[in-house]
């Protein structure tokens, strides 16, 4: 077992790569403690979790609230005595471009996408410098670089979640506490997929997924970007701090698809 009595946080883990994340470090021997904003949707992850041999809590907070964050992290520490490993997965997936960006939207999506990390990373901190480490993954997007027209903010929120990564990572290097991003490509998750039919495209259309965007000729699975998180937790990545990896099915810098009709 790879995280064999780690004491770990996943932020927003009722549904999608969170709970993927949450499963698979069960899995491998983790406590892990859900988190969500729909308590019935927490305790079902939890209670199956718990049938299948693994150790889970959970908590619900919305973390576009300052004080959520603080209230987080004490309840991992009251549960087991300490955290090991944070897992900023929580996101608001964001549709808005230039011209439909308004104040309260741009503030919620960096309250819960950037600051809710910060918050949480802050909290945290004493209990690391206690423990002399501790390891935190925050779950970035591709979008972080560029972005999708129709994603301004979303875009801005997972660029500032990367700098943010690297920061910590210089700044807390030395306490042996580690910081590091896993930029997801598109991944197919019941979210995504529910969210690609009312935008528009058919039940099947995973199955129709363009070449350029899938060469492997399907989507990332949330159970695939949770064994990139599992490494970065594990006892394998002792020194790897501020790293910026990009789980995507093809490169991301200097592309050139083949221009075939």
């Amino acid at each position: 077992m790879r995280l064999k009595e780690k004491v770990i946080l996943v932020t927003g883990s009722t549904t999608g790569i969170g709970e993927a994340m949450a499963r698979t470090f069960a899995r491998e021997g983790a406590r892990v403690m859900v988190h969500g904003i729909d308590e019935a949707a927490a305790r079902n992850v939890v209670d199956d979790i718990r049938r299948h041999g693994g150790q889970a809590h959970h908590v619900t907070a919305r973390l576009e609230e300052p004080s959520a964050a603080p209230r987080i992290i004490q309840s991992v520490v009251d549960q087991w005595g300490r955290i090991d490993g944070l897992v900023n997965n929580a996101a608001v997936m964001t549709r808005s471009d230039l011209e439909t960006t308004d104040a309260d939207c741009f503030d919620r999506t960096m309250a819960v996408n950037l600051r809710a990390p910060l918050l949480l990373i802050q909290a945290a901190l004493p209990h690391f410098r206690r423990q002399r480490g501790g390891r935190v993954v925050n779950i970035g997007s591709i979008n972080g670089y560029c972005g999708e027209r129709n994603q301004l903010a979303y875009s801005i929120s997972k660029a500032g979640l990367m700098t943010l990564t690297r920061n910590l990572a210089d700044a807390y290097g030395p306490e042996r506490i580690q910081v590091n991003l896993l930029n997801v490509g598109w991944t197919l998750t019941p979210n995504e997929y529910e969210l690609k039919k009312k935008e528009g495209l058919p039940e099947d259309w995973p199955n129709r997924v363009p070449r350029r965007f899938a060469p492997s000729g399907r989507l990332l699975s949330p159970e695939e970007v949770a064994w990139a998180a599992v490494y970065f937790l594990s006892d394998e990545a002792p020194r790897i701090n501020g790293a910026i990896l990009d789980l995507e099915q093809y490169p991301l810098l200097g592309r050139n698809p083949a221009k075939e009709t």
